[in-house]
């Protein structure tokens, strides 16, 4: 579940098999009670019509929780975290960072710190592309130290410089004198 919508699927699934839960969050869902294997069955069939699945690996939920917490912190928080991402990750999961590092890249087959890089790199193409912000607001609000920090890592990631991704963007787009 690595979306608002994810999260909803899941409530409604849940609210469908009247299975009551504490709390539903991004990665995760908190049911009050032990779940019949019937209640399981359904609940995952359920859930797999909808693109999900339901995990009872530890590890693979520990990496779900990884990236989960990534992509909160990226998409849906304003916070800038006052210290280093490994230390962020392990004072939120209490894991060795060593230990979250070396699980999420076998289990991902990247590092944390690039999943995390190309999740911050895709939200600033979205607000390149939602054009609401230049690129000096957009450093700003990513948490980069200067513009130049941004443009590097973005072109280190896509080939393109910010502008130019921009430009090509704006040539995809059509007026509706042109259609």
């Amino acid at each position: 579940m690595v979306c608002i919508r994810c999260q909803m699927v899941v409530k409604a699934e849940l609210e469908k098999l009247g299975i009551h839960y504490i709390d539903v969050k991004i990665g995760e869902a908190e049911i009050i009670e032990n779940l019949l294997p019937d209640q399981l069955m359904q609940l995952d069939a359920g859930l797999r019509k909808s693109g999900l699945l339901l995990m009872d690996d530890k590890k693979s939920i520990l990496v779900e929780r990884i990236k989960s917490i990534i992509i909160d912190l990226v998409h849906y928080s304003e916070e800038q975290i006052r210290i280093n991402l490994s230390d962020y990750l392990t004072e939120k999961l209490g894991y060795d960072y060593t230990y979250l590092a070396n699980l999420f890249s076998e289990v991902k087959g990247i590092t944390i710190e690039k999943f995390y890089l190309t999740h911050k790199i895709e939200k600033v193409k979205e607000l390149i592309v939602y054009d609401e912000l230049n690129l000096t607001e957009i450093a700003f609000k990513m948490h980069y130290s200067s513009v130049a920090h941004l443009s590097n890592q973005f072109k280190k990631f896509t080939g393109l410089t910010p502008s130019h991704f921009k430009i090509l963007k704006n040539k995809r787009r059509g007026t509706l004198e042109n259609v």
